[in-house]
């Protein structure tokens, strides 16, 4: 079964309280590595954009009123993610909305046994600590120079990278100052300021890994 990151940002922190999605994304993965299939949205929420949410993404009311509408975009949303894992951050906020909104159309609510949620994973490895995803990417040593604003396509990005550290199990810094030879090579380089990259090769030898880890925890 493939896995699917998904991300929406919104007008406002609830459905309930008559706030609309603007911006739905998705990203395609098998055992965590993209397949090249994307889903993106940006949509007309047919109401006024609140300057608290236009500060969190930028995206205006005059810039939206030309995109499609919730219902225009569903069935394409539905056919993306149907049979598959769903990976989000803060699961219970994305899926108010899409239920929501599936719900105006008279559509089945989001499988709720197919979700999982990352921030509960996070909780669970860092519990008593912030696990917002900027939180964890820097934990992760995780480049966020791109995220000036709220994007769900580039916060799809940056949750894929940190869901693959929570079940890599890697923590993010490791004690060596006592260690001699480590002394030695902490003359020649600053290895506190290293961001660790995965090469292909590695996560490769660790598809069969994350494969039995994901069957382990969430299957």
């Amino acid at each position: 079964m493939n896995e699917v990151f998904l991300d929406t940002e919104t007008t406002g922190l609830s459905f309930k309280e008559g706030h609309k999605v603007v911006e739905i994304a998705c990203i395609e993965t098998k055992d965590l590595i993209p397949t090249g299939k994307v889903f993106h949205k940006l949509i007309n929420p047919k109401r006024s954009m609140p300057s608290e949410a236009f500060k969190v993404h930028g995206f205006s009311e005059e810039f939206l009123k030309d995109k499609d509408t919730f219902d225009i975009i569903a069935d394409e949303f539905l056919n993306f993610v149907k049979d598959k894992k769903i990976i989000i951050h803060n699961a219970p906020f994305d899926l108010g909305f899409l239920d929501g909104e599936l719900g105006l159309l008279k559509k089945e609510k989001m499988d709720r046994k197919l979700v999982i949620d990352s921030l509960e994973v996070a909780r669970n490895k860092f519990p008593g600590t912030s696990n917002s995803l900027d939180a964890l990417c820097k934990k992760f040593n995780i480049d966020l120079s791109r995220r000036t604003k709220h994007n769900a396509l580039l916060d799809c990005e940056l949750l894929r990278e940190v869901y693959i550290n929570l079940l890599d199990a890697k923590e993010p810094k490791f004690d060596l100052s006592n260690n001699i030879e480590a002394q030695r090579l902490n003359k020649t380089k600053d290895y506190s300021k290293t961001i660790v990259k995965i090469s292909e090769d590695e996560i490769k030898k660790h598809k069969d890994f994350l494969k039995s880890e994901l069957k382990k925890n969430f299957y």
